[in-house]
Order: structure tokens, then C-alpha cells, then sequence
């Protein structure tokens, strides 16, 4: 019983060192826990701080300004025109008719008949066919959308409403209820946290700035100079006079139809004589001739001594002095720091309850009142708020793949069976009728008109376009840059996190007997686990309060 009168007392001296490290601490390490898990209530190691930033913002500016555009003036002017009116006169003209004097003969006609004879034969033919041969390619190609523009109007209509008139009635229903049968049940269900962890490095960048050097030099430019020289040639010009000639012209051929003359023929069966009208046959008759006046050019020549330059180059030399400005790569290097943040995975569990719920069909009986509705017309009126959609073109742009084709020959062998026709002559006659005409010349006489054209001179006023620059306002819409200072979240690492973690060679773990003692006190905790809380607060089932 001697040996263990100092255990209250080690127990004593531990707990006030574990409240004196704790104090030191700031309270951040808590061993509060259910098993052997050690919590560090210390917070995260990392934290968030709102740090200023600016901010390059562009905002929309109106600005009116002037442009010059081109327009279109019309000026009127008064042009000198000539035209020309016809004017209709009448001539006597004397002229010879043919006119014909029929013969009716009799002869027969020998002729000869080709009869086709068909015989088939087979050849070989060579031919080519096009083969097409496909290829792919993109263009771009500038469309038009139409944009819908919608806008709201309101108008009154006038309508009919039927108005209900209800009755009502019952009937017994019978249905079917599915009632809900609801279960409960649990799960653990696991689930995995990324930590952050914030780390701060220096890089150093080599880069190259290009130093600008200005340097003096001379070069010889060769330039032409153009000279005039003047001189006398003699040129031989074409001349000439339209003079006025008569000519007369033979009228053209017509061609007319003529009825041959009939003939009386006896009809026995109407005891009368009938007219039989000939036959109509076409003729060529030749109208009298005219007299035209025409103009002839009538060519000459001339000979001049014009005056003329010629233009002789000359080269010349001159020294241009010019700069010529050249960069020079230099290196420099500087040290950027930047932070690198790495995600740590941290198991965890917690437990889910679930229900399920099952339906249960189950068959009741009702009575229901229903109401039968006779409809009577009512007329209303309302106003009606309605869209229009106008459609805006919007011109865009897209990459359009097409294909070609072009045909590539390929030739090919086929039999063709083909049918070669001969002819045989064969001799056959046949009596006929014909009539010789003899024409006979008759002089006659007739008026002709003709038409004179005469010049008219007038004056017309035209429109004479003139295009006149113009100064126009317009606005257009550019951005404009502005500083902007905003508030940005900033994650910076917990500087206190080393001196809490007792493995870390802080205050706590570098304190009494080198940890010994607090490694102690936390075997101690642990063997506790979770039969040493007895309050309802505390347990497993409390996982966020004792860190299970």
C-alpha cells in the first residue's frame, strides 16, 4: 500500500501540467474524445482573408461624331435632240404583169423506188465512261439570320360566353385507395473529405527584353530623269465626202396561190350541170422595182507636217542618308513566389436513415354528388394583350464543308448489235396529168406611196446626277478602361498550426520530460474510449461533439 500513496499525487501533477500545456496552447488541442482518435480542435490550418485587388473594367461609351458621305444631286439640263416624223406621199409607177396562159397535157412518169433491205450485224465498241471522283473541302461562308423583334400591342374583343346552369345529382362510386406502408431502415455510408494544404515556393524566371539601337548610314539611289525633245513628221490623213447616189433596186418576189378554172360536168343523178372549181397551185410573181437614195462615202488623202515629242530618259546618281534601328536581345531574371495548394483525402463515416414506402391496394365506396351543366350564352368583351414578331437580318459567319466531284474517264469494251439498211432500186410508172403555163406580159399602172422622214429639231430638260460630299453625325459605341478595386478571398496558412501540434517541437511537445509526460496523459485518455462517457451528450452516437 507504501508503493501506490503517490499515484494521486502523479495524477494531480499530470492533469495540471496537461491544463498548463492547454493554457498554453490557447486552448487548441482538446483530447475530449470517444476511442483512441486524438481531435485537434486548433481549427484548420489554413484561412481566408479578404484582400483588395484591382480590377480592369471596360465599360460601354457613347461618342457622337461626323463622317463625310457622298450624296447624289440632281441638276437639270436643257439638251438639244432631233427627231425625225415621217411624212406619207404617192407616186404613179408603171409595171409589167406576167400573166399566165395554162396548157393541160398528157404523159407517163417512170420512176424508180428504193426498197430498204435490213440486215443485223454485231461490232465491238471501245467507249469511255466519266467516273466521279470525290473531294472534300470548307469554305467560309457569310449568311444572313433573320433576329425575331417581339412587341406587345393590346386590343378589344368581343366574345360569347356560355354560362353555366347546374344541377345536381349523386351516385354511389366504388374505388381503390393505395394506401402507403412506410419502413424505416439504416446504413453507414462512407465518404471522403479533401483537406487543403497551402505550400509557398519561389521560381525564378529567365527572360530576354529587346534593347532598341540606333544606327546612322548612307546609300547611293539611281533616279531617271524624262527630258522633252522636239520634232516635225509628216503624216498622209485619210479624208473623204459622203456624196448621194440613185440606185434602183428590183422589188421582191411574192409568192401568191391561183385557183386553175373549172370545169361544167353533167350529174345524171340531178339531171343538172355541176361546177367543178381547178386546182390551186402557188406562183412567183416578181413586184415592180424602186428607186433608192443612198449616201457613199468617198475616201482621199492628205498629206501635214505636224509638230511632235519625244521624251528622252536620263540617269542620275544621289547619296540618301537614312537610320536604321535594330534590338538588341538581353537577359534578365527575377524571382516570382507563388502558392501551390495540395488537397489531402480524410476518411469519414456517419450513418443515414432511410424509409421505403410500399403501396397497399385497399377498395372503398363512396357516395358522389355530380352536377350536370346546361351552358346559356352570355356575350363579353376583354382586352387582349397580343405580340408581333418582326423579323431583324443578322449577318453572320460559318465554315461550310462541301464536296467536289470531278470525273475521271475510264474506258471500257461493249457489244453492240446494230442493223445496216441497203437499198434496192426498183422500177415503177405511173400516168398523169400536167399543165404547162406560159406568162404572158401586160403593162399596167398603180399608185405607191412612200414615206419621207424629216428632221425635227427640239429641246429636252434632263436630270444630270452630281455627287456632293456631305458632313453627316453619327454614334457609335467604344469601351473605355476603368480601375476598379474589388475584394478578393484569399487563402493564407495558419502560422499558430506548428506551435499547437505537440509532434511539431512546439511548446507543448519541447515542455516537460521532452513530451514524455503529455504522451502519457494521452494513453490515458485513450484507454477511457467511449465507456467512460456516461452523460447522453457524448457517445457514438454523438460523432461531431466526441469525434468518432
Amino acid at each position: 500500500m507504501k508503493k501506490f500513496w503517490a499515484i494521486p499525487a502523479v495524477a494531480a501533477m499530470l492533469s495540471a501540467f496537461a491544463g498548463a500545456a492547454q493554457a498554453d496552447c490557447g486552448g487548441c488541442v482538446s483530447y475530449e474524445n470517444c476511442g483512441s482518435n486524438v481531435v485537434d480542435t486548433c481549427g484548420p490550418s489554413t484561412y481566408t482573408v479578404m484582400k483588395k485587388v484591382m480590377k480592369t473594367v471596360y465599360e460601354p461609351e457613347t461618342v457622337t461624331g461626323t463622317k463625310m458621305v457622298n450624296q447624289v444631286v440632281y441638276e437639270d439640263k436643257v439638251v438639244n435632240r432631233t427627231r425625225y416624223e415621217r411624212e406619207t406621199h404617192q407616186r404613179e409607177v408603171s409595171y409589167t404583169v406576167n400573166v399566165p396562159v395554162r396548157e393541160t397535157h398528157q404523159g407517163v412518169r417512170n420512176y424508180t423506188v428504193r426498197r430498204p433491205v435490213y440486215e443485223t450485224h454485231t461490232k465491238q465498241v471501245t467507249y469511255n465512261v466519266s467516273r466521279p471522283v470525290y473531294e472534300t473541302h470548307s469554305k467560309v461562308v457569310n449568311y444572313t439570320v433573320m433576329v425575331p423583334v417581339r412587341e406587345t400591342h393590346e386590343k378589344v374583343i368581343n366574345y360569347t360566353v356560355k354560362k353555366p346552369v347546374y344541377e345536381t345529382h349523386s351516385k354511389v362510386v366504388n374505388y381503390t385507395v393505395m394506401t402507403p406502408v412506410r419502413e424505416t431502415h439504416e446504413k453507414v455510408v462512407n465518404y471522403t473529405v479533401m483537406n487543403k494544404v497551402m505550400e509557398a515556393r519561389e521560381q525564378v524566371i529567365n527572360y530576354t527584353v529587346m534593347v532598341p539601337v540606333t544606327e546612322k548610314k548612307e546609300r547611293t539611289v539611281n533616279y531617271t530623269v524624262t527630258n522633252p525633245v522636239n520634232y516635225t513628221k509628216t503624216v498622209t490623213v485619210k479624208g473623204g465626202s459622203w456624196q448621194t447616189t440613185t440606185e434602183e433596186v428590183p422589188g421582191p418576189v411574192v409568192r401568191r396561190t391561183v385557183r386553175e378554172p373549172g370545169t361544167w360536168t353533167f350529174d345524171p343523178a340531178t339531171c343538172k350541170n355541176v361546177y367543178c372549181p381547178g386546182a390551186c397551185r402557188v406562183e412567183c410573181v416578181q413586184c415592180p422595182p424602186k428607186t433608192v437614195c443612198k449616201k457613199v462615202w468617198v475616201p482621199s488623202c492628205e498629206t501635214k507636217e505636224i509638230n511632235c515629242v519625244r521624251y528622252e530618259t536620263q540617269c542620275l546618281t544621289k547619296v540618301v542618308p537614312y537610320t536604321v534601328t535594330k534590338c538588341v536581345p538581353e537577359c534578365r531574371t527575377k524571382t516570382v513566389t507563388h502558392n501551390v495548394c495540395k488537397l489531402v483525402p480524410e476518411c469519414r463515416q456517419k450513418t443515414v436513415t432511410y424509409t421505403t414506402c410500399k403501396m397497399v391496394p385497399e377498395c372503398r365506396q363512396k357516395t358522389v354528388n355530380y352536377t350536370t351543366c346546361t351552358m346559356v350564352c352570355e356575350p363579353r368583351s376583354k382586352v387582349c394583350t397580343y405580340t408581333t414578331c418582326r423579323m431583324v437580318p443578322e449577318c453572320r459567319q460559318k465554315t461550310v464543308c462541301y464536296k467536289t466531284c470531278r470525273m475521271v474517264c475510264e474506258q471500257r469494251t461493249k457489244d453492240v448489235c446494230h442493223t445496216t439498211c441497203t437499198m434496192v432500186c426498183e422500177q415503177k410508172s405511173v400516168p398523169y396529168t400536167y399543165t404547162t403555163c406560159k406568162m404572158v406580159q401586160e403593162c399596167r399602172t398603180k399608185m405607191v406611196p412612200y414615206t419621207v422622214c424629216k428632221p425635227v429639231c427640239y429641246q429636252e430638260t434632263i436630270k444630270v446626277a452630281k455627287c456632293v460630299k456631305t458632313c453627316v453625325p453619327y454614334t457609335y459605341t467604344r469601351c473605355v478602361a476603368k480601375q476598379v478595386c474589388e475584394e478578393v478571398p484569399v487563402t493564407v496558412s495558419c502560422g499558430a498550426a506548428a506551435s499547437c501540434d505537440p509532434c511539431s517541437g512546439g511548446r507543448i511537445g519541447s515542455g516537460l520530460f521532452n513530451g514524455r509526460l503529455l504522451n502519457l496523459l494521452r494513453g490515458l485518455r485513450a484507454h477511457g474510449g467511449c465507456n467512460s462517457c456516461t452523460s447522453a451528450d457524448c457517445g457514438c452516437s454523438a460523432a461531431p461533439a466526441c469525434g468518432c
